[in-house]
């Protein structure tokens, strides 16, 4: 049974094509915090409740940050990423680290990662961990991407980590794509080996670039060979797929797996199938950081579902 949790700020009247219930146009921030096996969620900027138990790790997903795109749909990503960081600084408890799902860059030039390095040099949690968009591989096949994040990594870019209880692995899935994503057979045969130490009560994590659902596969917003992946993950009880790719923030919950996709730091699309292609989506300035956003992440896992609650960089 599959179940769709998505948020309309449009206020267009529009159904978005059917499976969607809504669209959030208003960006996301999130706090979910790991603990005793409980999930608790909170707005970014929104103190916890009386008695709420804190978490015993919090971290925060960001995605797509383009350094290096200067278009009308937004003409400063470095300030929509500065402000960025500067609400991740203000959380009033410190995450401990980043989750950056990809498009770091938008030309994979030296100089925009540069760049984004300085930005998130200020950020409260200094250790950040990466998986690499289309826009950090096109250009030179991942290149300057592998030599500046790859080390300790396999083949072109993935590794997992344990971290208090949770079990994290980064995948790549735009090197060798065509339309929609793909994993590959030689990081399939890897997450199997890798999954299979893990006991089934163990919390995953997964995170990469492209949706690992279809989305909108007219668009190229989903992965190929996903269902491969999804079936060495479904034994788990508890599993969270965090992407980005898409510049919206969408939701499905199937079993005991949360797939959920990020807003962009840099500029948003259209929602699936209300445009042509998809593509920068400029909206006047004065709206421009109220459809920007992250997650910022309050992660614990109770009866495997997840709760999440809107916010933005307004």
């Amino acid at each position: 049974m599959s179940k769709f949790i998505l948020h309309d700020r449009n206020d267009d009247g529009i159904n978005r094509r059917g499976f969607l219930e809504c669209m959030a146009w208003a960006g996301t921030g999130v706090v979910w915090t790991v603990g005793s096996g409980v999930l608790s969620s909170r707005a970014f900027g929104k103190p916890g409740h009386a008695g709420e138990a804190t978490g015993e790790m919090t971290f925060v997903q960001i995605s797509d940050s383009h350094i290096g795109f200067n278009k009308p749909a937004n003409p400063d990503v470095v300030g929509t990423l500065q402000a960025t960081v500067d609400k991740i600084n203000a959380l009033p408890q410190t995450p401990e680290f980043i989750i950056h799902t990809g498009d770091l860059s938008h030309m994979s030039k030296a100089a925009e990662f540069d760049t984004l390095g300085q930005v998130l040099k200020s950020a409260k949690p200094s250790q950040v961990f990466y998986v690499p968009g289309e826009h950090d591989t096109s250009v030179d096949d991942g290149k300057q991407y592998l030599e500046r994040y790859g080390k300790g990594t396999r083949g072109s870019g993935w590794y997992s980590f344990d971290h208090k209880g949770v079990h994290f692995a980064g995948l790549v899935n735009v090197v060798g794509m065509e339309h929609l994503g793909k994993l590959g057979q030689e990081q399939l045969q890897w997450l199997e080996a890798d999954l299979k130490a893990r006991s089934n009560s163990t919390p995953v994590v997964v995170f990469a670039h492209i949706p690992l659902w279809a989305v909108y596969p007219e668009w190229g917003w989903g992965t190929e060979d996903s269902a491969q992946a999804l079936g060495y993950l479904k034994r788990f009880g508890s599993v969270t797929i965090l992407n980005g790719h898409i510049h919206q923030v969408m939701q499905k919950v199937e079993g005991h797996v949360t797939f959920h996709t990020a807003m962009s730091t840099a500029f948003p699309q259209p929602a699936p199938g209300s445009a042509p292609a998809p593509g920068p989506m400029k909206v006047p300035a004065e709206r421009l950081r109220s459809v920007l956003g992250i997650a910022n992440v309050q992660y614990v896992a109770r009866k495997h579902s997840l709760a999440v609650v809107d916010a933005t960089l307004a």
